[in-house]
C-alpha cells in the first residue's frame, strides 16, 4: 500500500483528503504545518507528498526546500495544493523542484488522477539506488577510503580526560581529529558566556575538518564529555590526502552538505519548538549516542544541547519522570518511552 503524506493547516481540508485517499486504497498520514510535515516525512518516508503552499510556522516552499536537501526525502514526488493560480507562483514552485500543482478547489477524481500519474512516473524513472547514506562514520563505509584509515592508524593517539578542551573557538586549526574512544561535544559560546552544543560525537566520528577546509580559525570548541582517546592527524597530512584522493574529497563534500542540512533543521527546532520538545529531542540524541543505555552527562550539557537554562531543563526532566517517559537513578537518565519522546507535541 502506497503511503501519502498530507501537509495542510486547514483541519477540514486535511481530514477530507485523508478520507479520500484511504477510500482510494492509500495509507494516508497528515501533518498540520510544514515543520511537522518535515519531521513526519523523515519518519515514515512516504511515497508521495501533498503540501499546501500557505501555512504557519513553515510554508510549502520552505518545506519543499528542506525536504529536497535531505538525501532520504529528496526524491519523493511532491505536489503543491494551492488556492493561488498565478503563473509566477507555479513557476516558483516548479523551480524549487515540485512535481505538480493542484489548484483548490479540486475534484476527487482530479486529485487521484494526478497522484496516480506521479506515482507511475516516479516508479518508471526510478533506478536501483545503492546505499549512499551520509554518516559521520566515513572510515568504515567505503573501501575507497582505505587511505584515510591507514593515515589514522599511523598517527598519534592522545588521551583527553573528561572536561579537557581539545580545541578552542577562534584558535588556529592544526589537526584533523578521529575518535577512537569516548564522547566529544562540539559547542559555541556567545558574548555572555552561554553555551550551545551543536553536536555530540562518539567512537569512529571525526571532527575539525571544516576549519581546515575553509582555511579559517575554528568557529566552535571541542571538549571531552568523558575520557577519550583521539587520533590527531596533522593538517598537512590531511591536505595531502584531500588533494591526492578524489574519493576522499567527494565523500567530505557529501558529509559537509549533510551537515548544512542538519544545521538548518536544528535552527528551525531552536526557533519554533517548545522547551519540552527541545529537551525530548536532546534526550533522543543522547539515548542514541549512549547506545540506549543510561545517560551519564552533566545537566548543564543537556541544557546546552536543548538550548535552554539548566533550571528549566531540571523542571522538564522532573515532568518527564512523573509522566514515566524517563527514569532517573543516581543522576543517570534512562529513557523508558522512546516513542512518546519522538511524538511529543509542541
Amino acid at each position: 500500500m502506497k503511503k501519502i503524506l498530507i501537509i495542510e493547516d486547514n483541519d477540514d481540508i486535511r481530514e477530507n483528503l485523508v478520507e479520500i485517499l484511504e477510500l482510494a486504497g492509500y495509507e494516508a498520514h497528515s501533518a498540520d504545518n510544514g515543520k511537522h510535515g518535515v519531521e513526519m516525512a523523515e519518519t515514515i518516508l512516504p511515497d508521495l507528498i501533498l503540501c499546501d503552499v500557505t501555512m504557519p510556522v513553515l510554508d510549502g516552499y520552505g518545506t519543499l526546500n528542506i525536504l529536497h536537501k535531505k538525501p532520504q526525502t529528496a526524491e519523493i514526488p511532491f505536489i503543491f495544493l494551492t488556492a493561488r493560480s498565478e503563473k509566477t507562483d507555479f513557476r516558483y514552485g516548479m523551480n524549487l523542484g515540485a512535481d505538480d500543482y493542484i489548484t483548490k478547489p479540486f475534484e476527487s477524481n482530479e486529485l487521484l488522477n494526478v497522484i496516480e500519474l506521479r506515482l507511475k512516473k516516479f516508479e518508471k524513472n526510478k533506478k536501483p539506488i545503492e546505499n549512499d547514506t551520509i554518516t559521520p562514520h566515513l572510515i568504515s563505509e567505503a573501501k575507497s577510503l582505505e587511505a584515510l584509515k591507514t593515515l589514522i592508524e599511523s598517527r598519534e593517539t592522545r588521551t583527553f580526560i573528561k572536561k579537557n578542551q581539545i580545541y578552542a573557538e577562534d584558535s588556529v586549526p592544526r589537526h584533523f581529529f578521529y575518535i577512537q574512544r569516548g564522547k566529544v561535544k562540539i559547542s559555541k559560546t556567545n558574548d555572555d558566556g552561554k553555551e550551545l552544543i551543536i553536536d555530540i560525537l562518539g567512537k569512529n566520528d571525526y571532527f575539525g575538518q571544516i576549519a581546515l577546509l575553509n582555511g579559517t580559525h575554528y568557529s566552535d570548541s571541542a571538549t571531552a564529555l568523558e575520557d577519550c582517546d583521539i587520533t590527531l592527524i596533522p593538517k598537512e597530512d590531511f591536505y595531502t590526502l584531500m588533494h591526492a584522493n578524489r574519493d576522499v574529497s567527494a565523500q567530505f563534500i557529501k558529509v559537509l552538505a549533510g551537515n548544512v542540512v542538519s544545521q538548518e533543521t536544528r535552527l528551525l527546532e531552536l526557533a519554533y519548538d517548545s522547551v519540552r520538545k527541545r529537551v525530548a529531542d536532546a534526550l533522543l540524541i543522547l539515548n542514541h549516542r549512549y547506545g540506549y543505555k543510561p545517560i551519564s552527562i552533566l545537566r548543564e550539557d543537556i541544557a546546552a544541547l536543548a538550548g535552554t537554562a539548566k533550571e528549566t531543563l531540571i523542571r522538564t526532566l522532573t515532568d518527564f519522570k512523573e509522566e514515566k517517559i524517563i527514569d532517573i537513578e543516581e543522576g543517570r537518565i534512562r529513557v523508558l518511552n522512546t516513542e512518546k519522546l519522538k511524538n511529543l507535541c509542541n
